[in-house]
């Protein structure tokens, strides 16, 4: 190969560049021939091409069902070369009927359903055309709309389906392209129709008076729509959010509850139904909401029926607050009316919507009127040839009887040629070179079966002509009038709503959400905590009846109300908080949780364990390992977060002594603190000397330590006192001994 040739092929580009034109190359290959619709029929190409093919395999709402694979297989072989999974999965969604106000698809077999149950393998399912699709497919081959060449040069395709529905309102979809994304909602057919005739009568029609016909979204599902009033922004800018609600009941239950019963879910919620009704148990089972007795799900082929039962003497409007803001009952629909015209992505109000359509109407109706007005022009000139015919019937077969081929005694009819045609008479060759019928004529006449020359025959002749001559003149006057035009429009569209109209499924209004006030009994429950750090709860009872020998397995046992959360505080001075709810709750025999799974407690080392309501109302005594000491209230712990630090504490410091001290220890004169250290050492001293400073302080100078010394335990107690508390322990005053002499200025705790 000649090295310079080579050199010479060499292309130079810049990577940046390269990199922009290819991207924004890929860009709109996904937005225009994937993701987003176009405005006129509202369909995706790949939603497109599975009709024009069912369509091409005639499968019409009359003829049987055929196998998806099938009609999977010619869509992606001829129309659609991308892979057969997502064509199916256009296919199925275009069955589903909790999905679109008017499916496109009749499906036969198991196409999926609401609850959230996948489709059957397309060669198990069976489909056609459903009776809404036709009235895309109609007059497809009578040149109304623009073919091209498919993807390989070997087929022609539709640019767009000649659809006589505002199909893009009524069945909305859902798109994610690179950049942007569509998402609008279903609508109510009789309402779209209606608000597509108003504003053909009247193109000057506002949103808010086009709103009159068409007030908002229908979703198949129902449900109600409970912020109304944010819909005119949404249609006037083609942005907006839409909060939908579910449908719901309340029913007399067993043994005096009540019961909430779902009868309408979101629109979001369809295809997923299964998981909303796992979403309600989880909640009951983990005691988010008190009041849930029982979640279960009685739907069926008549309709959807989620039972929730309540307990007895509850405020089922407050829990209705509740699962509203904390479950899928209610959601938020994000709508963006984004479609594609003339191969850009644009953002539609609904008026522009339903002019582009409106638009596509008067094309369509015109080239249809064209269509039919050249077809009853070219029959009306045949009908013509044909009773001329049979006025001059007789010199007709004597043309073709005296002739040698059908081309010459063809010529004969159109041009009133002679020459080798044999006559009878030189009268009947004169009367031929007179006639002059048209080529379409000629071609009639030759393939006229002698039965048309019966006296019946000719009758319905002459009345199919004047009919022909009616038709055409209307046709003309129609393509003359836009008034007419549009009456003709109008009148279709009225024959479509007498077919598709279907009352409103979504109620529309505006309510605001309550916040949720929490709803528990409350009462007295005990939490143990066992040497290994397993956790649970008991409730009262429970635990009057647990014998002693049982309760010795458990080092912290903790009473608080079922409302409270336990406080664990560590010896690396942090605080966590769990809620008792959260605790799981068992019998005294049960093994329980790690405490490790409810908190972000690691490897510290537990000190005491004490619910926030005695916290609050107390005071905490600490002393660490270096000495340091101090008061802190109770109050100073109060917070939202799920763990907090309760100390400041040089490093190497530890919290040695945590002691929870009520207002009455606090008052009391008696009251005397023990520091004890590891070289034996103690120090005592009265409680009232202790400052009461913040959490966040490091405290005061309580021992003085000799460098390799350290405080081992801290408490309080009153002289009187037989034991006191250490670290959750419980120590007896007479075993505490000093095995060195104090230190000059100190004391044995014993002689305080």
């Amino acid at each position: 190969m000649n090295m310079s040739n080579a050199i010479d092929n060499i292309v130079s580009l810049d990577y940046s560049e390269e990199m922009k034109t290819s991207y924004r190359d890929y860009a709109l290959s996904v937005i225009i021939a994937r993701a987003l619709p176009d405005v006129r029929d509202g369909l995706k190409p790949v939603q497109r091409r599975i009709l024009y093919a069912m369509n091409e395999l005639g499968l019409d709402p009359k003829k049987p069902h055929r196998k998806s694979a099938r009609i999977v297989g010619d869509t992606m072989g001829k129309y659609h070369p991308h892979g057969d999974s997502s064509i199916y999965d256009a296919l199925v969604h275009m069955t589903e009927e909790y999905a679109l106000s008017i499916p496109l698809v009749d499906g036969h077999g198991n196409f999926g359903s609401i609850d959230g149950d996948g489709a059957a393998a397309m060669r198990y399912t069976e489909a056609r055309l459903s009776a809404g699709a036709m009235t895309m497919l109609e007059h497809l081959d009578d040149g109304l709309v623009d073919f091209i060449p498919n993807f390989d040069n070997s087929e022609k395709e539709p640019v767009v389906l000649p659809a006589m529905l505002p199909n893009l309102l009524i069945n909305g979809t859902t798109g994610i392209a690179v950049g942007m994304a569509t998402n609008i909602p279903p609508h109510n057919p009789g309402e779209v129709i209606d608000g597509a005739i108003a504003l053909l009568d009247n193109p000057g029609l506002s949103t808010e008076d086009l709103m009159k016909y068409i007030p908002g979204p229908d979703f198949p599902t129902g449900g109600s729509i409970v912020n109304a009033s944010d819909l005119p922004a949404l249609y006037a800018t083609g942005e907006g959010k839409i909060k939908i609600r579910a449908k719901t009941e309340i029913e007399p239950g067993d043994s005096g509850r009540k019961n909430i019963v779902v009868t309408e879910i979101p629109y979001t919620a369809a295809g997923s139904k299964s998981r909303l009704v796992e979403s309600l148990s989880a909640l009951m089972k983990d005691k988010v909401f008190d009041e849930i007795y029982d979640v279960r799900d009685e739907s069926n082929k008549e309709g959807i029926r989620i039972v929730i039962e309540v307990k007895r003497d509850r405020n089922i409007d407050n829990l209705l607050n509740g699962l509203y803001k904390k479950t899928p009952l209610e959601d938020t629909y994000g709508a963006n009316l984004l479609a594609v015209k003339r191969q850009q992505p644009y953002t539609f109000t609904l008026k522009t919507m339903l002019q582009e359509f409106l638009t596509f109407q008067e094309e369509l109706y015109t080239k249809e009127f064209e269509h039919l007005l050249r077809k009853a022009q070219d029959r009306l000139e045949v009908v013509n040839g044909l009773i001329r015919a049979t006025d001059v019937i007789d010199l007709i077969i004597e043309i073709l009887r005296g002739s040698s081929s059908l081309s010459q005694a063809k010529r004969c009819l159109i041009e009133g040629v002679t020459d080798e045609i044999r006559f009878k008479s030189a009268k009947s060759e004169k009367q031929a070179r007179t006639l002059q019928f048209t080529q379409r004529q000629a071609e009639a006449i030759l393939a006229m079966p002698l039965s048309r020359l019966v006296g019946l025959e000719i009758l319905k002749l002459h009345e199919e002509n004047t009919s022909l001559i009616e038709q055409i003149t209307s046709y003309e006057k129609i393509l003359s009038d836009p008034k007419e035009l549009h009456k003709v429009i109008k009148g279709r569209l009225r024959e479509y709503k007498k077919q598709f109209g279907r009352p409103r499924r979504t109620m529309l209004t505006n309510a605001e959400t309550s916040g949720y006030v929490e709803e528990k009994k409350v009462e007295d429950i005990y939490v143990l905590i066992d040497r290994f750090g397993y956790v649970k709860s008991i409730d009262a009872a429970g635990f009057a009846r647990a014998s002693e020998d049982s309760l010795r397995d458990f080092v912290h046992m903790v009473r608080m109300k079922n409302t409270d959360k336990l406080c664990l505080f560590t010896a690396q001075g942090n605080l966590y908080y769990i809620k008792a709810q959260a605790i799981p709750r068992g019998r005294i025999r049960d093994k329980g949780v790690l405490i490790q799974t409810l908190c972000k407690v690691d490897q510290e080392d537990a000190l005491l364990y004490t619910s926030f309501e005695a916290l609050f109302e107390s005071q905490l005594l600490f002393t660490t390992r270096q000495g340091y000491i101090k008061l802190v209230s109770g109050i100073e712990f109060e917070t939202n977060r799920s763990s907090i630090s309760t100390t400041r504490l040089e490093d190497g410091d530890l919290i040695a002594g945590l002691l929870l001290l009520s207002a009455a220890d606090i008052l009391s004169s008696s009251m005397k603190v023990v520091i004890l250290t590891e070289k034996g050492l103690s120090l005592g001293f009265p409680l009232s000397e202790v400052s009461e400073l913040k959490k966040s302080s490091r405290g005061v100078k309580g021992i003085t330590l000799d460098a390799r010394d350290s405080v081992l335990f801290a408490s309080a107690f009153r002289p009187e006192d037989e034991t006191f508390e250490v670290n959750g322990k419980t120590l007896s005053v007479k075993k505490v001994r000093c095995r060195k002499r104090a230190a000059k200025g100190q004391k044995a705790a014993l002689e305080v």
